[in-house]
Parts: structure tokens; C-alpha cells; sequence
């Protein structure tokens, strides 16, 4: 049961330790220095994870963000390793097996002072789930082809933003992103199965996923 389940229970756990995390913040965003609290419209994320907050303030947060971010990068390494049994091509599954590997170590650096190769989670992530979205495309699961799509916009969206320094409307983007592909991972994770991602071949043969 908790084998089955454990994607839902680590993205839950990480969701609950970083809204406790974000209750006991001190306050500062890169807006306002002087802000009091955690503002999910003008705070990062990230701010949570520093020792000191931005007004100069002890972090008490900072161990609940750490810990739920633990939870998160194995929730998502385990569902790209989940997904990659579910294709029918060894090859894409091979990367999804990767990229799943991956990012428990790199998901979780975003949360430590080596954030900035923490990053490389985020490149990791778009990709395994680009590639998920052209098999989702191929498939007949009209309701996740959306989901999908939504999903990368909102990541692309993100970084367009963050690119060209509108920063405030960043920091929005940035949890309506997280938000869409945790969705997008539990939809993933518990709507679909190996028959979804069928391939037929030219000639009419169907190529099934084989177990891994």
C-alpha cells in the first residue's frame, strides 16, 4: 500500500513541511526587505531554504523547508522512474530511469548552498516531462494531452519572466508552476497505465512497454 502510494505521500509530506516552513518565516522578500512574513505572491520559494531570511532575521523555517523538499525530490524521482516502466520504448525509459535517479540527488540541492546546480533539477524535470507529453500525445488520454501542455506553458511562462526581470510576476509564475506539475505528476503517477502508451509500427503492429 505505501509502495503504491508513496508519490502522494512524499509530495503531500513536502507540501505540508513547506507551508510550516513559510508560517515561521521572519519576513523580507526581494520586493520589500522590511515585509513581515512569507508572501506567496512576493517571496521565492527559495527564501525559505536560507539560514537568515532577507530582513537579516534567523530562519526558524529553513529545517522544515529542507526536510520537505527531501520529501519532494523522492516523490518525483520515484514517478519518473514509475512512468519509465510504462513505456514502450527502452530507450525514452532508459531516460525517464535517468532522470528520475537524478533528481532525488538534484531536486534536493535546490534546498542547500549548492542551489545554483540544484538548478540543473528544473532542466531535468521540463525535459523528463516533455518527453512524457509527446507520449501522452501519441495516446488517447485527450484530458492529460491538455494537462500536459498547460503545464509546460507554465514552466516556459516562468522562465520568460524570470528572463526579462519581471520579477513580481515571477514569483507568481513560479508557484502556479510547481502547483501545475505536482498535479500534472499525480495524474501521471495514478491515471495512467503501460496499455495508454501502446505504439503501433507502419505496418499495424502494436509495440506493448515491457516490464523493467
Amino acid at each position: 500500500m505505501v509502495k503504491k502510494y508513496s508519490v502522494l505521500i512524499c509530495l503531500v509530506i513536502s507540501v505540508i513541511l513547506i507551508v510550516k516552513a513559510s508560517f515561521v518565516y521572519p519576513g523580507g522578500s526581494l520586493l520589500d526587505e522590511n515585509s513581515i512574513g512569507f508572501d506567496w505572491s512576493k517571496n521565492f520559494i527559495s527564501n525559505l531554504f536560507a539560514a537568515n531570511a532577507i530582513n537579516g532575521s534567523e530562519n526558524p523555517g529553513r529545517i522544515w523547508a529542507i526536510v520537505g523538499m527531501a520529501f519532494h525530490s523522492v516523490g518525483y524521482g520515484i514517478f519518473f522512474i514509475n512512468m519509465s516502466k510504462k513505456l514502450s520504448s527502452s530507450q525514452w525509459a532508459n531516460v525517464l530511469k535517468f532522470i528520475g535517479t537524478a533528481n532525488i540527488l538534484f531536486i534536493f540541492l535546490l534546498a542547500t548552498p549548492l542551489h545554483d546546480l540544484g538548478t540543473l533539477s528544473i532542466i531535468l524535470t521540463l525535459f523528463g516531462l516533455f518527453t512524457i507529453t509527446v507520449f501522452v500525445l501519441k495516446s488517447k488520454l485527450h484530458w492529460l494531452k491538455f494537462g500536459c501542455i498547460l503545464c509546460l506553458l507554465t514552466f516556459y511562462g516562468f522562465f520568460s519572466l524570470y528572463g526579462f526581470g519581471y520579477l513580481g510576476l515571477a514569483v507568481i509564475m513560479q508557484k502556479v508552476y510547481n502547483a501545475s506539475a505536482v498535479l500534472l505528476v499525480l495524474a501521471l503517477e495514478y491515471f495512467t497505465k503501460s496499455e495508454d502508451f501502446v505504439q503501433i509500427k507502419p505496418g499495424g503492429q502494436k509495440i506493448e512497454a515491457t516490464n523493467r
